[in-house]
Parts: C-alpha cells; structure tokens; sequence
C-alpha cells in the first residue's frame, strides 16, 4: 500500500463563539488559508478543503486552494470528510486526514506523522495523536478529553472522565497525579482510512458516542481498532473563541 495519503480540510461558516471563523482575518489572509499553507506544507499528495459555504468557496479559490462546496446537512467533520472520499473517488485502503480548519498553526510534522502510523498499522482503520496530560486540573476537566491505549498501541477507549481512575490515591488526595501513571490528553487529528469514513457514515451514531460527545468513540463501539501514538510535536491550540483568534493574531502579525 502507498504511503501516498490527502488532507481533507472541512471548514464551516457557522460558529456559536466564532460566526465566520474560517474567513477570520490573521496577518492580512483567511485563517483557513493559514491552514491550508500549513497542510500544503506536508507531505500530502493533494490537500481538499471542504466547506458548506459559497464564501469559503471563493476565498479558498481566491489562494489557489483545491475546495468543494459539500452539502449543509452533515453533522459532522467526519460526515463531510465521507462525502469528500466519495467525490474523489478514492479507494478503501486510501489514506485520509483530517485537519481541523481552525488550527491555522498545525505543525506540517503532525500532518505527516498521524498519516504515516496509519500506513504502519494495517491492523488500525485509524490513527489519532495524544500528549502527557500535565496536571490534575486537566485530568479532571471535561473539556480535556483522555485516552487510554494497549500494549500495542491501540486505543482502548477515550473519556473526558478522570482515566484511569486511581482508586487508593484518590481515596487519599485528588490535589496531584500519582506516580507512576501515564495520563495521556488527546489532540484531535485523524488520519483514516477511505473503508472506514464510508462505514463510520452508515452506522449512523450509537449511544457511548452521544453519552460522551466523542465521536471517535463510534469506531471502537464497532470493533474497529485505532492506532494512538505521543504526538513529536504537540499542537498549538486551535481558534474556538475570539480570545483564541487575538492569541494567534499577535503571534502570527508579529
């Protein structure tokens, strides 16, 4: 199988904290051609940006960027990544990642290493990244989800409860780690494989991934394995907010 693989950028024009995010301005360009520089800066054979809307559309093709204007009923990222496959026309055991379009400073070398741990792993229909978590306030908040992986790499579920649960340190003291356990926080980027992004869609959603809001989660609730590896260069945050926006603009207008 080809190490060959495509980044598959989907960017939306509606957001709850952000309206218009992809076309936020950042240092005179679009935020999502920040992101698409970025990816265009790996080792992806064509990098797709995929929206629902005309103006992202336009702006993509004002850069020279590759985009499709995808269909507005998708619930999802990964919705609109299977409809993407499917217009390219790509075979089962092709490559996919997926890169969020508001993480206009996503390391190239992420982009690169997420796809090749795929191509490695033929056992896996995906592979995602993670990081140490790095304190026991991030352990125990929501918003951090973490993830638990096998002797070989393999996830064995995501969570944004506490896990794994430290039954006699915690009886004791929920103020610092203890030793001796790898906590991991995930970081959101996907490669996947083009078989699964066509099954993930018609399975449709089932309870764990609604319980938990992870939608990862409906990959392993269908027995399918996905390959978790220490990312070599963890990812600046991404834009969900207009304090996030004005973090990045004074490190990218600078």
């Amino acid at each position: 199988m080809s190490d060959a693989f495509v980044v598959v950028i989907p960017a939306r024009y509606s957001s709850s904290r952000l309206p218009g995010k992809p076309l936020q301005a950042i240092a005179g360009k679009p935020m999502i051609e920040h992101v698409w520089r970025q990816a265009s800066r790996s080792a992806a054979a064509r990098v797709v940006v995929a929206t629902d809307d005309e103006r992202i559309l336009q702006a993509c093709e004002g850069f020279g960027a590759e985009a499709l204007l995808t269909s507005p009923a998708h619930n999802s990222g990964t919705d609109r990544l299977a409809e993407v496959a499917e217009r390219l026309g790509l075979a089962d055991d092709a490559i996919v990642v997926n890169v969020q379009g508001d993480e206009p400073l996503i390391p190239p070398t992420v982009i690169d290493q997420v796809a090749a741990n795929l191509a490695a792993n033929p056992q896996a229909a995906i592979a995602t990244l993670a990081e140490p978590l790095d304190g026991v306030e991030s352990l125990f908040n929501p918003n951090v989800v973490k993830v638990l992986s096998d002797a070989r790499g393999m996830a064995l579920t995501f969570s944004r409860a506490p896990l794994p649960w430290a039954r006699d340190h915690f009886a004791d003291d929920r103020t610092s780690l203890p030793e001796g356990v790898p906590y991991r926080r995930h970081i959101g980027i996907y490669a996947y494989r083009a078989r699964l992004l066509r099954a993930f869609v018609a399975w449709g959603p089932c309870w764990l991934e609604d319980t938990e809001r992870l939608e990862q989660l409906r990959a392993l609730w269908h027995g399918e394995r996905i390959h978790v590896a220490d990312a070599i260069e963890p990812p600046p945050a991404g834009v969900d907010t207009p304090e996030d926006l004005a973090r990045v603009r004074r490190l990218l207008e600078h």
